[in-house]
């Protein structure tokens, strides 16, 4: 287990890499969890917002390389580096 002290050594690259590992093996098992109401209603907007020609879709991992460019993060995610105690 990680504790808070190591998460707060951590530069915010690492734990950005840490929440996505957590997030893939979270969902991973989305059986287990029910979305609340407004992710529902969210999601419905934009779905309208797609269907009037007033949203863009963007890939994924193309959203993911946008939001690293913006952000100054590396653009592919390696592995953390040693000592990180995880």
């Amino acid at each position: 287990m990680i504790s808070s002290t190591q998460i707060d050594k951590m530069t915010r690259m690492e734990k950005i890499q840490v929440m996505e590992t957590l997030w893939e093996s979270l969902s991973k098992s989305d059986t287990e969890v029910e979305s609340p109401s407004w992710h529902r209603d969210l999601l419905r907007e934009t779905e309208g917002r797609c269907a009037a020609g007033q949203e863009q879709t963007v890939d994924w991992e193309a959203a993911k390389r946008e939001l690293r460019i913006r952000s100054g993060g590396p653009l592919i995610l390696g592995a953390l580096p040693e000592g990180s105690g995880l």
